[in-house]
């Protein structure tokens, strides 16, 4: 049920010793604060700090109480105050005032500040501002790369999404750069690097300039992973708008997977409680179902639970392993394998409480609808039945998110909505959640979201003049009548280029896959992913021209191969994929797909990891 891998691919690389890297250096900051401290910790931190370094280690390195970085006065009574925190002005603000109420009530005590991944100088400018920059001393955690699986990585920066992609703020490109590095130094050089997207390029520039400032530390070393790619996430914003039908993905989509793990609640425990669960190829039955279409895992799960169940009765408890075991044996037997028996059959009954749940859930929206929709937009079918669902989406007022996500892929895969179709859809959409929506609106525009076709799109010379020739109402008209025969969109063009839209005689059998369109039902290859499977195909972007062409990456795509001789042809089919401003589950997936099939081992690094809602609220101005 899970990718077996093929015996002739590669191993993959050890990826904990970015965790000892990680962990030696925060204690080695902390060490510098010598005595008992209290730590202060920004809520998204908390998570990847607890993969790296847990209360146990924090406190053996005298950090006596933990605070949550929040609005509010400090309680600590201690001496010496740490804080562990993002680069972020709201931070800086928080920090100045605790040290600014000390001052007035005349205490003295010593504050140190771990700025994570990287300080930023207009964090050092506010403390400035605040009075107090003389009163703390700061530092930098570089710790960006957190291994989430033994195949992905991820640096945890959702920010990175937003603050590129819409606010053009280019200081994470340096943070990414300083990673590429890191790995570089440490797995050895890369050989053949392909990109595209102007983020990539950009960081692609920086990382090389750091390798050249630092000359030599990979020279003679031979590479681990021997190809990488970076994308932008804007090449290809259609895949991450698209419901996720994967396992893992729908989880994430459900439950929201966070830093590698999910919170189930007693819906899914069948009990009060809810459980934390780590979600990685530790856990065995996850590990088999991660990849598979969610059609096929709750079968799986149920024939497994039933086997499980009848070993744990004890089957062959009376057969002849029992009657030819010493006492040593059989305690061993009880301690051991009944054990992981009992920890496989816990898994199990979480995973079918999670299906059900899912399917609970998804029975609620009339998924099977949802996905029809989203299916007739990609290979663009039943464009005016698809809006009229999208309009009743809205006035139901089922999700602003959802609506909103997919008005975002109507708009792609059409290419602009027409000007009638946007003013409507947008008037419904204030309308039902309210007008302080507007400002998402523009944001979404301005990211190339969702965007109104300009009459200049879709009207030639010669139009333009017949329309000058009738009256204004009917120009208006005209101009309708042109608009929606407007000029076809470029993703319908790179789908017709890619193949994205596969062809099946017959039922797509999501048993046995065929390609990795079944991460959508069979219905649309990822983009991404057929980016890539082509560049690697032809070990360059000859060839792709005209999709480069259509993808407006005219003069940012690039492949940089050296003559190195060092590559095995087994590092060369490892090869690392570098998403930036996140990837999705779905994504992932389908290149493990790819992996299989063509004997490549892919490893992940993303900004972190992304979905369609996570993708929308980065757009939107209304917090939920």
């Amino acid at each position: 049920m899970a990718f077996p891998h093929r015996p002739d691919a590669p191993e993959l690389p050890d990826f904990s010793m970015l965790k000892r890297l990680a962990r030696d250096q925060l204690i080695y900051l902390l060490e510098q604060l010598p005595g008992k401290k209290d730590l202060f910790i920004e809520a998204d931190l908390m998570s990847p700090l607890d993969r790296i370094a847990n209360v146990s280690i924090l406190k053996q390195h005298e950090v006596d109480k933990l605070y949550k970085v929040e609005n509010k006065p400090a309680l600590s009574s201690s001496e010496q105050l740490c804080f562990l925190v993002r680069p972020r002005i709201k931070n800086m603000r928080y920090i100045a005032s605790l040290v600014n109420a000390d001052k007035m009530a005349g205490r003295t005590r010593k504050y140190k500040v771990i700025f994570s991944p990287q300080k930023f100088y207009a964090c050092e400018m506010v403390l400035e501002e605040e009075g107090v920059y003389g009163d703390v001393s700061c530092d930098e955690w570089a710790f960006s790369l957190l291994p989430l699986d033994v195949d992905l990585l991820s640096m945890e920066l959702p920010e990175f999404f937003r603050d590129y992609f819409l606010e053009g703020d280019q200081r994470w490109i340096n943070t990414l750069a300083q990673a590429l590095h890191l790995l570089s130094t440490l797995y050895g050089p890369f050989p053949n690097c392909y990109g595209i997207g102007r983020c990539a390029k950009m960081s692609y520039e920086l990382w090389k300039r750091l390798e050249e400032e630092e000359d030599g530390e990979t020279k003679g070393r031979r590479p681990e992973i021997g190809q990488i790619f970076l994308l932008d996430r804007d090449v290809d914003f259609v895949t991450a708008l698209c419901s996720q039908v994967v396992y893992e993905g729908l989880v994430d989509d459900t439950f929201r997977i966070k830093c590698g793990s999910v919170d189930f609640g007693p819906e899914v425990t069948s009990s009060d409680k809810s459980l934390k669960v780590l979600l990685n190829a530790e856990d065995k039955v996850f590990n088999e179902i991660r990849n598979e279409h969610f059609s096929n895992v709750f079968s799986f799960l149920s024939q497994k639970a039933a086997a499980s169940l009848m070993l744990l009765l004890g089957r062959d408890w009376g057969g002849p392993r029992r009657r030819g075991m010493d006492i040593k044996q059989m305690k061993n037997f009880v301690s051991q394998e009944l054990k992981g028996l009992k920890q496989e059959h816990r898994l199990l009954s979480l995973h079918i409480g999670a299906c059900e749940s899912i399917m609970k859930k998804k029975t609620k929206q009339d998924f099977q609808e949802l996905i029809k929709t989203e299916h007739a937009l990609l290979e663009g079918f039943n464009i005016r039945e698809s809006t009229s669902y999208i309009e009743e989406h809205i006035d139901r007022q089922v999700s602003p998110i959802e609506s909103l996500r997919l008005m975002c892929l109507l708009s792609i895969t059409e290419n602009g909505l027409i000007p009638k179709d946007y003013r409507s859809l947008k008037t419904q959409y204030l309308q039902s959640y309210g007008p302080e929506h507007l400002l998402t609106f523009s944001n979404l525009r301005r990211a190339g979201l969702l965007t109104e076709q300009a009459p200049g799109d879709t009207l030639t010379a010669v139009e333009s003049k017949v329309s000058k020739l009738v009256t204004d109402k009917a120009a208006g008209k005209i101009t309708d009548a042109f608009s929606s025969l407007a000029k076809r969109s470029n993703f319908r063009a790179i789908s017709k280029k890619l193949n994205l839209i596969p062809r099946v005689d017959g039922e797509y059998d999501l048993k046995v896959p065929r390609d990795m369109a079944y991460v959508f039902s069979g219905a649309y290859v990822p983009l991404s992913c057929r980016i890539i499977e082509q560049v690697l195909e032809r070990r360059g972007w000859q060839g792709l021209d005209e999709v480069v062409r259509l993808l407006n990456c005219s003069e940012l795509a690039f492949t940089d191969m050296t003559k190195d001789d060092k590559a095995s042809s087994e590092s060369l089919r490892l090869i690392l994929v570098v998403f930036l401003g996140g990837c999705t589950f779905s994504e992932i997936s389908a290149l493990r797909f790819l992996g299989r099939e063509k004997g490549y081992r892919f490893i992940f690094l993303t900004t972190a990891v992304t979905n369609s809602a996570r993708l929308m609220e980065a757009m939107s101005e209304v917090k939920a």
